[in-house]
Formats: structure tokens, C-alpha cells, sequence
């Protein structure tokens, strides 16, 4: 949801000078959408289609700027992957945005929560967690 959300609203707000894409922690082995997430997505306005999960690589995490996580655990596994050094400068998680530019370092209490196979409940909330977090982080950008 994060990637189709900030995709949108850079779109929106003009800014073409970023690049957004997404990859899981975990190999999803290409899977579509979550459609549960795929269902509120386009009910609140966003393209939910042609989404497929690919895997972040090392190569793809040391190959870019800024690195943007859900949850805590996500941030330790980066690290583990790819070293302290080459990334711990650039990934954040995305929930301290929301309280904006100044918590961007934050990362003990800011999770946003997988909501697979929860209740369409715990996707509302993370829908609402991401985009919030991203009204902030575009503030920041």
C-alpha cells in the first residue's frame, strides 16, 4: 500500500524527481497484491492493480538513497544483510514521519503492522498508519 500511496501523491504534488518502488523482507515468490489491500486501495482512490512481490536484494539496498520500513524488525534485517556501514545511514521507518521531520531517527515504538490475514479492521488502520505517515514524510522530502 505504502508504494502505490506515495507513487500517488508525489504525482500529485508534481515531484517527478523521485523514484518509488517496493520489496519484501521475505520472498513472496512474485505473488499479486494482498486483495484485501488491493480492495481499499482503489475504494480511497489509488491504482491497486499489477502489483507483484519481488524480494530486496543486497544489491538493490545498497543501490539506493533512502530505505523506508513498517516495522522494526525490517530495519535489524537490512543491517544484517547488508552491514552496518553501508546502510544504517539510510533506512528509516516510515510511522515517525507522522509526527514529522524531526522523529525521522525514531525506531523504538513506530511499527506498522502487517495486516495479512487479519481483519479488513487491521488493514483499515495500517492504510490510515501509511498514509498519514506519508503526509509527513512528503513534508520532509
Amino acid at each position: 500500500m505504502a508504494e502505490r500511496i506515495l507513487k500517488k501523491k508525489l504525482e500529485d504534488s508534481g515531484r517527478h524527481d523521485i523514484d518509488v518502488s517496493s520489496a519484501s523482507i521475505i520472498d513472496m515468490e512474485g505473488m499479486p497484491g494482498d486483495p484485501v489491500a488491493v480492495k481499499i486501495l482503489e475504494e480511497e482512490g489509488y491504482d491497486g492493480d499489477n502489483h507483484q512481490s519481488r524480494v530486496a536484494t543486497e544489491n538493490m539496498l545498497l543501490d539506493v538513497d533512502r530505505i523506508i520500513v513498517m516495522e522494526s524488525w525490517h530495519v535489524e534485517e537490512i543491517i544484517a544483510r547488508c552491514g552496518q556501514d553501508p546502510v544504517r545511514e539510510k533506512v528509516f521507518l516510515l510511522k515517525p514521519y507522522m509526527e514529522g521531520c524531526d522523529h525521522a531517527d525514531d525506531v523504538t515504538g513506530y511499527d506498522i503492522a502487517d495486516p495479512y490475514r487479519l481483519s479488513q479492521y487491521h488493514y483499515r488502520l495500517c492504510f490510515a498508519e501509511i498514509y498519514l505517515s506519508i503526509e509527513g514524510l512528503l513534508g520532509c522530502l
